[in-house]
């Protein structure tokens, strides 16, 4: 079987390079090819022309002399013909042609057949053709003289065929170099054009092999330039996600390293205590604190690879996307926020139904985290006033506030103040929240309320979609 596809495929793995070097001479050689063919038939009919009016000219003026008679003619002296190459007959309607003669024999007749006697026997008002005898072209006129009689003069064609045979030689020539020379520049432009796409190549390739984001020079500000401009923003974004990565990494790595460390050292001295004596053990008091230790520590734990997994979710290629009402995901928040929350502490909701379309458990687990974090720092008799209006929730309370220079920071990954650094907590929550408001094509900012504590202002838009 003839594989079709297979010529595609060979132009397909060609070289860019070589496709449009080859793409540039074919467009070329075609142009050039036309311009030569259309020169060449402008120049063959100019010739052509000045033959024919040249030759009707001539017999026209004949027509009114004595050469129309056929013993005139044949009296003329050779030499009028042989300086001019013409070659003249008077051709009656029988077919008799009459043509000068010199001393030594005939001056050759101009060619005579059936157009030049229909023109003698008055069939036809003028004949003019080319023909061809013994390999010599002619161009024939006949033109209408005395009755029964026409005149007929003949010019032979090689003066104008080489000429043209000249032009055809030229046009090779010139249309020959015209194509290398269209080849050439094409190459040349399409290694020009293509220098900053060699440089993404290099610099892909780059990254590839050594895991440097180096950034490739610009080159112009045409579509090119804009190429490489997004590629050293790619590059610029892929840098920051690595640093945001190992900055996660590390912080991860030291927030875990306390509990940890405090959790083995409760284990080891309760597997200490265990294996002494029942007398030397110990007591059973000093025995629950640690397990209550321990079991902190767990829960600290829980919480901050909860947390952890839960960041992890804004990177996922797809989401759980359903239309939901803010306000049934605030009311539900609240319920459970208050079960846990310190006593003494009340919460306060004022809000409007606002439909979405987004992920119910992130957007869920991100007011909870805003009630979380104003229910740890409200004072026991506090209250928390959660509003919501037009897709902007607002969470305020009555606890310290927020100092100035924390307030750029509150929501970054890790990011605890000195006030929160005896406080239990993993220092994501807020940084869930921030994730979850941007997932959804909205923001989340922190201030200070009017009684002074932390107002968080969480907004999602109600053509939200999840990103």
């Amino acid at each position: 079987m003839i594989d079709l596809d297979r010529p595609h495929r060979w132009w397909q793995g060609r070289p860019l390079q070589t496709r449009v070097g080859s793409i540039t001479a074919l467009i070329v050689g075609l142009g050039i090819a036309l311009t030569a063919i259309g020169g060449y038939a402008t120049v063959a009919y100019q010739l052509n022309r000045s033959i024919d009016e040249g030759l009707i000219r001539r017999a026209q003026e004949a027509q009114e002399t004595p050469l129309s008679d056929p013993s005139a003619l044949i009296e003329q002296p050779a030499e009028i013909f042989l300086a001019t190459q013409l070659r003249a007959a008077v051709v009656g309607s029988n077919g008799n042609a009459y043509f000068p003669r010199d001393d030594d024999g005939t001056i050759a007749p101009p060619p005579v057949g059936e157009p030049e006697v229909a023109v003698a026997a008055g069939r036809s008002e003028r004949s003019l053709r080319t023909t061809t005898v013994e390999d010599n072209s002619f161009r024939v006129v006949a033109v209408p003289t005395e009755p029964g009689f026409s005149l007929v003069l003949a010019q032979p064609t090689e003066p104008t065929d080489d000429v043209l045979d000249r032009l055809q030689i030229v046009s090779l020539v010139v249309g020959s170099a015209g194509v290398a020379l269209g080849a050439w520049a094409g190459v040349r432009l399409v290694r020009t054009a293509l220098r900053p796409v060699r440089s993404l190549t290099a610099a892909a390739e780059h990254v590839a092999a050594t895991g440097r984001l180096d950034p490739i020079a610009v080159e112009g500000h045409d579509e090119l330039g804009r190429l490489a401009v997004a590629f050293n923003t790619m590059l610029g974004a892929l840098d920051a996600a690595r640093a945001q990565q190992s900055r996660l990494v590390a912080d991860a790595g030291h927030e875990l390293r306390t509990p940890l460390t405090s959790l083995r050292t409760n284990l080891e001295l309760l597997a200490q205590s265990d294996q002494r004596e029942p007398g030397d053990r110990l007591p059973a008091e000093e025995r629950e604190g640690l397990l209550a230790d321990v079991r902190a520590q767990v829960e600290e734990l829980s919480t901050l690879v909860a947390d952890l997994v839960e960041l992890s979710r804004q990177d996922a290629p797809t989401a759980s996307v359903e239309q939901v009402d803010f306000l049934d995901l605030v009311q539900d928040a609240v319920t459970r926020v208050q079960r846990r929350a310190p006593r003494g502490v009340e919460f306060h909701l004022d809000g409007e139904s606002w439909m979405i379309d987004g992920d119910s458990a992130l957007l869920s687990r991100a007011v909870t985290n805003l009630l979380d974090n104003a229910a740890k720092y409200s004072p026991p008799d506090g209250t928390i006033r959660i509003t919501l209006r037009d897709g902007v929730l607002e969470v305020a309370d009555d606890g310290p506030g927020i100092a100035e220079p924390d307030l750029p920071y509150v929501f970054d990954r890790f990011y605890r103040s000195e006030a929160s650094r005896g406080r239990p907590g993993s220092g994501l929550g807020l940084a869930i929240v921030r994730a979850a408001a941007l997932r959804h094509g909205g923001s989340v900012t922190a201030s200070r309320s009017a009684n002074g504590g932390a107002l968080m202002r969480l907004t999602v838009p109600a053509t939200s979609s999840v990103s």
